[in-house]
Parts: C-alpha cells; sequence; structure tokens
C-alpha cells in the first residue's frame, strides 16, 4: 500500500474514532453531527484547514442554516410559500455541487436547510438549540480533524513528490449541472416535505442527514450508479452498524464502541484511498461510513440495552433502507422522463477526441 494512502486511512479512523469519543461522552444534543464532520473532511484527500480558514469554513457552514431560518414564518403561516422557498434553497445547494462547488459544503447546505424545515417548523423553540448543537458539531468536528492531522502529519517533502499537480478544474455542462440538481431535488424534497408534515419530525434528525449526503449524492452520479451507490452504501454501513450493536450488546464499553467505529474506518478506508489518490468507488465507501455513524450514534445515545433503543435501532434500519430503495426507484422514474444525452460529437466511434473531452 502507498505510503500517503496508509496514512489517509490511519487518519480517518483515528479522527473519526476519537471525535465519536468525546461527543458520545459529552452526549449533547446532536452531538453525532461532529463525528460527522470529521468523516467527511478527512475521507478527501484535502490538505487540512489552518485557523482562519477554517473560521471560514464554519461560517459558510453556518450562514445558510440561519438564513434558512428565515423561511420558518413562511412554513408556519403561509405554508405553500413556504415550500416553494424550500425548494429554490434546495435547488441551489444541489446546482452549487453539480458546477463543481465542494461536497463537504453543499452537503451541509442541505443538512441545514432540512433540519430548519423539519425541526423548526415543530417547534420554534427547538431551533436555538439546533443552531448551538451544529455550531458545536463543526467546531469539534474540526478540532479533531486538527488533532487527526497533529498525531499523524503529512510528510510534506515526499507529500510534494508524491503527488502529482493539481489539475485546473474542468467547466462543467450547464445542461449536465441542471439535469443532476433537479434529479437530487426529486430525491429529497418529497422526503423533506414528508417529514415536515408529520407531527413529532424531530426524531427523524439523523435519518434526514442521510437524506441530505443522498441528496449530493445524486449530483455526482449517474442515475444508474446513483441508485446502485445507494443500495451499496446503506447495506454496508447497515452490515457495520448491526457488527458494532451486536459487539455492544457482548461488552457495552465506551472503549470497544470506539474501537470498533475506528476498526471499521480502517476497513472502509482501504477502499476509499488507493495510491496517492481517492478509489474509483471510494463514494460509496465513504457514504457507507457515514451511514453506519448515522445509524449506530444515535442509536447508542438513546440509551444502548434498553428495549425503546434496540427498536429505534432496527426501526432506523429499516428506514434507511426503505429510504435506499425510494431514491434507486425516483431516478429511475426520472430518467424515463428526463433521460441522459450525450453531447454532440461523441457518437461516432472515430471520434476519440470528443469522448475524451466529454469524459
Amino acid at each position: 500500500m502507498h505510503a500517503l494512502a496508509s496514512r489517509r486511512i490511519l487518519r480517518l479512523a483515528l479522527g473519526t474514532s476519537l471525535c465519536l469519543a468525546f461527543s458520545q461522552a459529552v452526549a449533547w444534543q446532536l452531538s453525532f453531527i461532529a463525528p460527522i464532520i470529521t468523516l467527511m473532511i478527512l475521507s478527501t484527500p484535502m490538505p487540512v484547514f489552518g485557523l482562519k480558514k477554517g473560521l471560514a469554513f464554519m461560517l459558510a457552514m453556518l450562514l445558510p442554516v440561519i438564513i434558512a431560518m428565515g423561511m420558518l414564518p413562511f412554513l408556519m403561516h403561509a405554508r405553500w410559500a413556504g415550500i416553494l422557498m424550500l425548494a429554490l434553497a434546495l435547488f441551489y445547494s444541489f446546482h452549487f455541487t453539480a458546477k463543481g462547488g465542494p461536497a463537504v459544503l453543499g452537503t451541509f447546505i442541505t443538512i441545514g436547510l432540512t433540519l430548519v424545515v423539519t425541526i423548526g417548523s415543530v417547534s420554534p423553540a427547538l431551533m436555538t438549540t439546533l443552531v448551538e448543537s451544529l455550531a458545536l458539531g463543526l467546531m469539534f468536528g474540526l478540532c479533531f480533524v486538527w488533532i487527526a492531522h497533529a498525531l499523524l502529519p503529512d510528510r510534506q517533502s515526499k507529500m510534494a513528490a508524491a503527488q502529482p499537480p493539481r489539475p485546473k478544474p474542468t467547466a462543467v455542462d450547464p445542461q449536465t449541472a441542471l439535469r443532476g440538481a433537479l434529479k437530487a431535488l426529486l430525491v429529497v424534497l418529497p422526503l423533506a416535505l414528508v417529514f415536515l408534515f408529520i407531527s413529532g419530525s424531530t426524531s427523524y434528525t439523523a435519518v434526514m442527514i442521510k437524506v441530505s449526503s443522498m441528496g449530493q449524492q445524486a449530483t455526482t452520479e449517474d442515475s444508474r450508479k446513483m441508485g446502485r451507490s445507494l443500495l451499496f452504501s446503506t447495506f454496508w454501513g447497515g452490515v457495520g452498524a448491526i457488527a458494532i450493536w451486536y459487539l455492544l450488546s457482548i461488552w457495552p464499553s465506551l472503549l470497544l464502541y470506539c474501537l470498533a467505529v475506528a476498526l471499521i474506518g480502517l476497513i472502509f478506508g482501504r477502499r476509499i484511498f488507493v495510491g496517492k489518490s481517492l478509489a474509483a468507488d471510494a463514494g460509496n465507501w465513504s457514504y457507507a461510513y457515514l451511514t453506519m455513524i448515522v445509524i449506530i450514534a444515535p442509536s447508542v445515545l438513546d440509551g444502548f440495552g434498553s428495549d425503546g433503543a434496540t427498536s429505534a435501532f432496527w426501526f432506523r434500519i429499516g428506514l434507511f433502507v426503505a429510504i435506499a430503495v425510494y431514491g434507486s426507484v425516483a431516478v429511475a422514474v426520472f430518467d424515463a422522463f428526463w433521460p441522459e444525452r450525450k453531447k454532440e460529437g461523441t457518437a461516432p466511434p472515430a471520434d476519440h477526441s470528443a469522448a475524451t473531452n466529454t469524459a
């Protein structure tokens, strides 16, 4: 294995498990957001943030959440106008990613929007708790990214020699970006509306995080691949969560919990980082790791060992499977009404240059 990939795999497992241990110990509301932030950043080959860039990153992620709070009066008193505003805001977050914007930022914008409508519309009094929890999750998630980089720093000289020069970003076709954003909107908006109209929807916070990541997943992959990826990530994330759940039934210990999460991080990490960069299916495995955290962390916080926690754990897994199946069906329906068209000039087999440009 390449030394750079080994270091990134160890950093992913170490940073995520340490952040999970901390968030589990403090047990504030929505504390599982912190390890999700750490996981999302460490599962990419981006360099570590400095303090200034870290603060800018936090502000960029929290600002859309605070702006989204302006939709609450419309959702409560002029619901259809609020739903239209929500649809436009979600479309912007997906279009931002489809045009080549950072997937981490786009995902968190979507998470903020969906949490605002599912929690804020039920009880505006919970909005302060939500914003505080998101801010704490961001702050401590970034702190553990820094801790992981401090414990396993990059060897700058070797990295400079190992990494090829970064290619210039290619412009995304506007039609392709529009199609990807509309496809993601079709996947996420109906689910957001379902949870909006369900009373007591605050219990589905973890599910909405999975739905948000699923929408961002739809902007970067073709429909068939996206459908398989949804089922793939949900299956392996569920397998990891079930394995940890039964391990904890043998020995309910925070140490065992974090070691198991780190072990699965090592296993999944080998399929995320390959050589000097990411594997071809790295997104599938990083989404699987995220799915596992989103399933297991809230269930453990519910109070491990109780009948309520066990039933909530299995219900959450069943709900994730149903959502993955729905997402696969939704993109198939989208393809039926809006089939993907190849660019002109790619059809003739002899024209290899056009095919290369399209790729």
